[in-house]
C-alpha cells in the first residue's frame, strides 16, 4: 500500500499560512490511490489553478493524496482518510513549525476536513460539494471558521443536507456560510471561476482572520 504523499506549491520565504487540500473519495473503497485516481487530480486540477492565487495571498498550498479511496466506516475506525489527514498536519508543524491551516475538502475531503478540524493548527474549513450526512457531528469546528459551498444539481451529496450541518455548526463555530452555486453539479465542472474564487477567497479570509486575532 503506498503511503500518504503530499504535493506541495510553497510560497518564497515564510508563508502566512498554509492551505491543506483533502481530495474526495467513496464512501467505501480499499483501493490504493495513486496519481491516476480521478478524486485525486481533479483536486490537483484545481491546485494548479488556484496555486498562484494562494501563494501572492502568501499562503502555501498542499495537496494530500490519502492511502486508500473509500472513507471505510464500516471497517476503519478512525475512517480512512482520516489518519492521512492528521498525518499531513503532523508535517506542516514538522517543516514549516506552528502556522495556521485551512483545509480546502471536496466531498469526502470536506468530511475528512470536519473530522479532524479540532486540530490545533486549524483555523477553519472551506467544503466544496461536501459529503456531510445527516447528524454529522459538529463538535470538532467549535471556534473554528466554516465556509461551504453546494450546487443545486449535485446528485452525488446533499446540498440541503450541508445546509443543515452548517446551520447546526453555528451554534459552536466562530463564523459559518453557506454558498448557493446554483445549478451546479458534484465534480465542479459548471462555473469553474466560482468554485475557484470561492476557494481562493474564504482560505485567505480565514487565515487573516486568525492573523488578527
Amino acid at each position: 500500500m503506498p503511503a500518504p504523499a503530499l504535493t506541495r506549491r510553497d510560497v518564497d520565504g515564510r508563508p502566512s499560512g498554509v492551505v491543506l487540500m483533502l481530495h474526495g473519495g467513496k464512501a467505501d473503497g480499499l483501493t490504493p490511490i495513486d496519481e491516476r485516481s480521478t478524486s485525486w487530480r481533479r483536486s490537483s486540477w484545481m491546485m494548479s489553478h488556484i496555486g498562484a492565487r494562494l501563494n501572492r495571498g502568501g499562503a502555501s498550498v498542499w495537496l494530500l493524496r490519502y492511502q486508500l479511496r473509500g472513507w471505510n466506516a464500516m471497517v476503519a475506525s478512525p475512517p480512512s482518510p482520516v489518519p492521512d489527514a492528521l498525518w499531513a498536519l503532523d508535517e506542516v508543524r514538522r517543516e514549516l513549525g506552528e502556522l495556521p491551516v485551512v483545509l480546502l475538502g471536496h466531498s469526502m475531503g470536506a468530511r475528512t476536513a470536519v473530522a479532524v478540524a479540532d486540530d490545533p493548527s486549524v483555523a477553519g474549513v472551506v467544503a466544496l460539494a461536501p459529503w456531510l450526512p445527516a447528524k454529522e457531528p459538529v463538535g470538532t469546528l467549535a471556534g473554528k471558521h466554516l465556509a461551504a459551498a453546494h450546487g443545486s444539481s449535485d446528485k452525488i451529496t446533499s446540498a440541503k443536507q450541508t445546509q443543515e450541518f452548517v446551520r447546526r455548526a453555528g451554534s459552536v463555530a466562530a463564523s459559518t456560510e453557506f454558498h448557493d452555486m446554483g445549478r451546479a453539479g458534484h465534480y465542479m465542472f459548471r462555473r469553474i471561476g466560482g468554485w475557484n474564487d470561492f476557494a481562493v477567497s474564504r482560505s485567505l479570509a480565514f487565515l487573516q482572520q486568525h492573523a488578527e486575532r
